[in-house]
C-alpha cells in the first residue's frame, strides 16, 4: 500500500511539473503567417513579427499548434520559430496607457522608456519579479514581470 501511494505521489508531482514547464517559442523573422491548420493551404489568421512569443500546444510534422498571449490558437511552421526568449506587454488593451521601462529592477529606478500593449521585447534577465528586456530599436530596461506574457 505504501509503495502504491509513493507511485501515485510521484506521478502527481511529475505531471504537475510538466505542465509548469510549457514549451515556448518566438517568431524568427517578420511577416510570418499563423494559419488555421498545419499547412500552407490553410487560411492565414494573423501575420506575426520578429520575437512574437507563442506557447506550443502540439506538434504535427513540421508544424506547431500554438497559442498567443490573447488566447488565439493557430499553426506556424517550426522552421519559422526559435527558442530565444521574448515577452510581450499584456496590459492596457484598447487604451492609451503605457507601462514603464525602468533603468533597474524596481519602482525606485528612473523610467527610460514607456511601452504600449502588444509591444514585443527580447528577454535578457530576470530578478525579483522583474524582467530585463531589450527592444529592437535599442532600448534596454526592466519591466515588472506581471505586466508581460512570454518567456
Amino acid at each position: 500500500m505504501r509503495r502504491l501511494l509513493c507511485i501515485i505521489l510521484f506521478l502527481l508531482v511529475a505531471s504537475g511539473s510538466t505542465a509548469a514547464m510549457a514549451e515556448m517559442v518566438a517568431i524568427s523573422g517578420n511577416n510570418v503567417n499563423m494559419r488555421s491548420g498545419p499547412g500552407t493551404r490553410y487560411r492565414v489568421l494573423w501575420i506575426l513579427g520578429e520575437g512574437f512569443p507563442l506557447k506550443v500546444l502540439k506538434r504535427s510534422g513540421n508544424w506547431l499548434r500554438v497559442k498567443d498571449f490573447e488566447g488565439t490558437i493557430g499553426w506556424v511552421n517550426k522552421k519559422l520559430v526559435n527558442r530565444t526568449p521574448h515577452m510581450i506587454v499584456k496590459v492596457h488593451k484598447n487604451s492609451k496607457k503605457r507601462i514603464n521601462v525602468r533603468s533597474g529592477p524596481g519602482t525606485k529606478y528612473r523610467i527610460v522608456a514607456k511601452a504600449y500593449y502588444g509591444v514585443v521585447f527580447k528577454t535578457l534577465d530576470r530578478k525579483d519579479g522583474w524582467v530585463k528586456v531589450e527592444h529592437p530599436k535599442g532600448v534596454t530596461g526592466w519591466i515588472k514581470r506581471s505586466l508581460l506574457w512570454g518567456f
